[in-house]
């Protein structure tokens, strides 16, 4: 014998509430992580600029102490050619484009509108500057005369000092 089935039986499934309740709790957490997410990448990038800054000033003294000057340093030594020039470097390290999050650029100290590896430049003392779009982010500088901050405006942070603003320049 076949049993006959009920036309009004139930179908399994969500109802629209349901569905509502679950797209709000996602909501919420997507909008607690992604804050924090973008914080933890800038965060990231900002340290890998400050390793790339400390470690051209490490091949700067290296070039001075065989060379007794800093005039000729070319970073494409170092680093190769893609995302990179004789005084600039990208960071990171080899990307073009929207992936370039700092650009670290090369400067004789006592001449700052000139290139270590220009004509012209004296040599004796350097300037390295990391510059981001990034208005969160921090803009670095580091001298071969002892200047090391950031600070988050761009304009200020030029080759020889990094002002004073609304978020003050700091020492890093």
């Amino acid at each position: 014998m076949r049993k006959k089935h009920n036309q009004h039986s139930q179908v399994g499934g969500f109802t629209l509430i349901e569905v509502m309740v679950v797209v709000v709790i996602i909501s919420i957490v997507a909008a607690i992580a992604f804050p924090s997410y973008l914080a933890y990448t800038r965060k990231a990038s900002a340290s890998l600029a400050e390793q790339e800054i400390l470690k051209l000033a490490e091949q700067l003294e290296r070039h001075k102490s065989r060379n007794f000057t800093y005039r000729a340093f070319d970073a494409t030594s170092i680093y190769g050619t893609t995302g990179v020039t004789a005084a600039t470097v990208n960071i990171p390290v080899g990307s073009t484009g929207t992936a370039v999050k700092y650009v670290i650029t090369i400067r004789d100290l006592n001449a700052p509108t000139l290139a270590l590896s220009a004509n012209g430049a004296r040599g004796r003392g350097y300037a390295i500057r990391a510059a981001t779009a990034d208005a969160q982010s921090f803009n670095y500088l580091l001298t071969s005369g002892g200047v090391r901050c950031k600070n988050k405006s761009a304009t200020l942070v030029t080759f020889v000092g990094c002002g004073t603003d609304a978020n003050g320049a700091q020492e890093w």
